[in-house]
């Protein structure tokens, strides 16, 4: 009887297993990268769930992850999915950047679309593979289609598993200080909620970075791990609304035998659409200074009075450094009126069409102009940013008529607190930094700039995801911990922050990192964690197509054996390389003149 009672048992677990576990996953699509490196395999389950596997010569890199993503009124994009067709192409052409840390992009791939329909909706949707061979990027594309005109995005269902152990260099997403935060290095298997680029090394040594490319209107992209070395995207909050048809950003996987092959890659910038602008050449890559380390010290400051920093004799001064020097322009904060008074998260009483009286931009700018130098004026939203957008064009306008090409926007307020207001005067809505809305609002601002042949570099900003190659204007921007915490920070930037730099943030474009302190002093004298050469290879290191002389004129003064390099050195390149280097402990750059055949080399530890 036992025995019999144990036959039982088995036949009714065998029975109840296969009816509720989906049968095994069928491959129903691939595509290998051009060199046969990469592959990516799609497979659909039982239940119409859709997984990729990536291989990388043959070894598994990222392990089947699910894709799918979850529209309104909990409705899903991820079961009951049926594979159509699927349609390949290849390209290879070489394109060229205005401005870069290279002048020819090469741009080979071979691309895959794979076309489902959900069989309970009838919704169609595409998933769209791009693969290289030191990465690849992957997106969304609901087409038009009959009985729906536009969708609601709450969040994706995107994951990526990483197939071995590894070690991740991060940092947390959802938090108040945006992107403003040291790197830690854990186990994959310890990341909490992470923005993006997140970097990771497998105990086999392979380097893996996630990021995405070509954000338009739609939310970042953070990572959570719901297990083991399982993450999955989630959308910054707000989610995604938008009519048909209509693609998501890329998300990429950059993969490379070592770390070298990350910061050499061009994936994010070939994953962008090509220059919308055409001719930028009235903006010019160079260096500048400005009246802003002293204002980070609180020996001058940004509002009116004894104090003012941006005072017209005070800017004339910084002009005449510049002109001595070789500088291309002169930055200057605290110039608008709205600066007395609570403006952090707050900005209501900013002008930007409007100076303080203590500054004569129309003097100002004809000296500039005789001194060839330019100008770049501060647009400090204090978050108040539909208030900036209604004053967008009359400051554009401000700006085209003083020869001004290159303004630096900031966004100074705690993450999720952006204020929206649609109509004037009418209710306040909080939006974050990486949201839909803001998102849309960045590239509003560049619209309008390049009516006026501004080019922008914005400070608290989205993540950069690559635009740059698509609005050539948008020529820096921050989006990590620069160089002011090393005036008032605590702690202030360790050297380890800038190695790590470059196998992360800097991996998704340029960075205004503002190097050049010579003083080795911040705020009350305190010492900075640097050296005087550090600070000169860091403009080598760090890629920025505008790279500050950020210390005052009078600390220059006291350090005459660093201006040779500092007037020389180039912010153009043709070719860029990293020749040695591993995450976290060093990097070693060359990089070669755009103008000349000089080459400069820059290493930090």
């Amino acid at each position: 009887m036992r025995l019999g009672w144990t036959w039982i048992a088995a036949c009714v677990a065998a029975t109840w297993m296969s009816v509720s576990l989906p049968a095994a996953a069928a491959d129903v699509a691939s595509l290998e990268s051009p060199g046969h490196v990469l592959s990516v395999t799609l497979s659909v389950d039982g239940d119409g769930r859709l997984d990729y596997r990536v291989d990388r010569l043959g070894d598994e890199v990222i392990a089947p992850s699910r894709l799918g993503l979850l529209l309104g009124n909990a409705r899903a994009l991820s079961r009951y999915l049926q594979f159509e067709n699927a349609e390949r192409r290849e390209e290879d052409v070489t394109w060229e950047q205005p401005w870069g840390e290279r002048r020819l992009v090469r741009d080979r791939y071979t691309e895959m679309t794979a076309h489902f329909v959900q069989k309970r909706s009838g919704v169609r949707v595409d998933v769209v593979f791009r693969l290289y061979d030191d990465g690849l990027g992957f997106r969304y594309a609901i087409p038009a289609q009959e009985g729906l005109d536009h969708v609601e995005i709450e969040d994706e269902l995107t994951e990526f598993t990483i197939a071995e152990p590894a070690s991740a260099w991060w940092i947390p997403a959802g938090e108040w200080n945006r992107y403003e935060y040291l790197y830690q290095r854990t186990p994959l298997n310890q990341v909490g909620r992470a923005h993006t680029p997140l970097t990771l090394r497998t105990d086999a040594g392979l380097h893996v970075a996630i990021h995405e490319a070509a954000l338009v209107d739609y939310p970042g992209m953070w990572l959570t791990r719901p297990e083991g070395q399982r993450l999955r995207a989630q959308l910054a909050p707000g989610g995604a609304k938008r009519s048909l048809p209509m693609t998501t950003p890329w998300r990429s996987v950059q993969i490379s035998d070592d770390a070298a092959g990350l910061v050499d890659s061009n994936l994010i910038l070939n994953l962008n659409e090509p220059n919308r602008l055409g001719d930028v050449s009235w903006f010019k890559p160079g260096k500048y200074a400005g009246v802003w380390w002293s204002l980070h010290l609180q020996t001058e400051s940004w509002a009116a009075g004894d104090q003012h920093g941006a005072t017209t004799a005070n800017t004339q001064r910084y002009i005449d450094f510049a002109a001595d020097n070789g500088l291309m322009g002169v930055l200057v904060e605290g110039w608008n009126r709205g600066w007395n008074g609570d403006w952090f998260g707050w900005g209501r009483e900013f002008e930007f069409a409007g100076a303080s009286e203590d500054f004569d931009l129309d003097t100002l700018s004809d000296y500039a102009k005789k001194k060839g130098v330019q100008l770049i004026l501060h647009h400090e939203t204090g978050c108040a940013v539909s208030r900036y957008e209604r004053q967008l064009s009359d400051a554009m306008t401000l700006a085209e008529k003083h020869g001004v090409h290159a303004i630096k926007a900031g966004y100074v307020c705690d993450a999720g607190q952006v204020q929206r207001q649609d109509v004037e005067g009418g209710p306040i809505r909080r939006e974050w930094h990486d949201g839909q809305w803001m998102s849309n609002h960045f590239l509003r601002v560049l619209e309008e700039a390049a009516k006026h042949r501004v080019a922008i570099n914005s400070h608290e900003p989205i993540k950069d995801t690559g635009l740059r190659r698509t609005w050539p204007n948008w020529i820096s921007r921050e989006g990590a911990r620069g160089m002011e915490y090393n005036a008032w920070g605590n702690p202030k930037n360790p050297p380890s922050h800038e190695v790590n730099l470059v196998y992360t943030r800097l991996l998704s474009g340029p960075m205004d990192y503002t190097p050049g302190v010579v003083s080795l002093k911040g705020r009350g004298d305190t010492p900075i964690p640097s050296t005087l050469a550090r600070q000169l290879a860091l403009y080598v290191v760090i890629y920025s197509p505008i790279q500050m002389l950020a210390d005052l004129p009078e600390h220059y003064a006291e350090h005459p054996e660093v201006m040779p390099f500092l007037r020389a050195v180039p912010t153009d390149w043709e070719s860029s390389q990293l020749v040695a280097g591993e995450v976290g402990e060093y990097a070693v750059m060359a990089r070669r003149d755009r103008n000349s055949s000089a080459w400069y080399v820059g290493a930090i530890t």
